[in-house]
């Protein structure tokens, strides 16, 4: 029984260790803005496939990511996604480097434009955030809805799942499955 006990307690603990992927509200507080330094916000964090990066911004916005051609010249016609909705998920699912832009020309070219560099692979990720619908009507009622104050971005809406707080939730399963098999072994 001693051995049954080392394996799960061995095969929990690596579980907890893998399963931690970070949501990134891009810039912070000031979210995704003109008026946010966002080679700022990027320098510094380390970014692994997995994450998430959180883009809360007013109707004023929108968030494209883009080729690299595309982000140096802040072109968002021919985007690989794009989103309008004031509160958009992008999973970074695949190393390597990504580009986001805002969609009108001019905040691009002001400086609402972000390059991560992403690093790691798909083969030890948790699974990533779902994608964020394509039209304002298919938006669930549960998401906050964009303002159109320029500074004020949207809050953060807490997941349930295991994306915002998976060492959490990894640690209440292992120790529920560990006091079971104790609870077992003493009866």
């Amino acid at each position: 029984m001693a051995k049954l006990f080392l394996f799960l307690a061995s095969i929990g603990l690596g579980l907890v260790l893998t399963c931690t992927a970070t949501v990134y509200t891009v810039g912070d507080t000031s979210g995704w803005d003109i008026s946010t330094d966002l080679s700022s916000w990027v320098a510094g964090k380390n970014f692994t496939v997995g994450d998430v990066l959180m883009f809360q911004y007013s109707s004023l916005h929108s968030v494209s990511e883009v080729s690299r051609d595309a982000y140096d010249n802040c072109v968002a016609t021919n985007a690989i996604q794009s989103s309008r909705d004031g509160n958009t998920s992008i999973p970074l699912s695949a190393p390597g480097q990504k580009y986001f832009i805002c969609g009108t020309m001019s905040h691009c070219l002001g400086g609402m434009r972000l390059q991560v560099s992403v690093n790691g692979n798909q083969a030890s990720s948790p699974v990533g955030a779902p994608l964020a619908p394509e039209s304002n009507d298919q938006v669930p009622t549960s998401l906050p809805r964009p303002t159109n104050n320029v500074n004020n971005p949207l809050p953060a809406t807490p997941s349930a799942g295991f994306l915002f707080h998976a060492r959490e939730s990894l640690h209440v399963i292992l120790f529920s499955v560990l006091g079971t098999i104790l609870w077992m072994v003493m009866i």
